[in-house]
């Protein structure tokens, strides 16, 4: 079944912390929050959050600062940074079947009549648009309104014997 992995987990916990303390701050954008404080915050390996952090700063969806008050920081607006980004980030962009792995990948016997290759192309359409317009915000405030009403260029699934128009 789709399911994150627990680095990109631990990552979204870090970055909503960080919206939390940027939120907090009266002053600044930029509150730099240490790896170490987040592990004492919340029981995840610190080892395994620090790389989290490391891929994070790589990606340019947080900043990154050395020194005793160095830290991490949020580089954008939580508004800005998207479900689908930090997904990206941590884990790639995962996929459904087999025949969307990349070239060489997999060896697929059906590939060339595969009656569900399509649909489930318009499926993973559908996720990722979900993913790109939930931002780091979301997931911070009030429950994410989960919608069925896939965007028309994701190919959305239609209901078992719904006709297209």
């Amino acid at each position: 079944m789709l399911q994150l992995t627990k680095r990109t987990e631990y990552g979204l916990i870090a970055l909503v912390h960080l919206m939390d303390q940027r939120d907090l701050a009266v002053h600044s954008d930029a509150v730099f929050v240490s790896a170490r404080e987040i592990g004492e915050r919340y029981p995840v390996p610190r080892r395994l959050l620090a790389e989290v952090l490391k891929d994070l700063a790589r990606a340019e969806l947080v900043l990154s600062a050395r020194g005793a008050t160095g830290g991490y920081s949020l580089a954008h607006p939580p508004e800005d940074i998207s479900l689908g980004e930090i997904v990206t980030a941590l884990e790639g962009r995962p996929t459904l079947t087999g025949c969307e792995a990349p070239a060489g990948d997999h060896a697929c016997e059906v590939e060339s009549v595969c009656p569900i290759k399509s649909p489930m192309t318009r499926v993973r359409n559908g996720l990722w648009a979900l993913l790109d317009q939930t931002s780091l915000r979301d997931l911070g405030s009030e429950p994410v309104a989960l919608s069925h009403d896939f965007p028309a260029s994701a190919g959305a699934p239609r209901a078992l014997g719904e006709t297209s128009s």
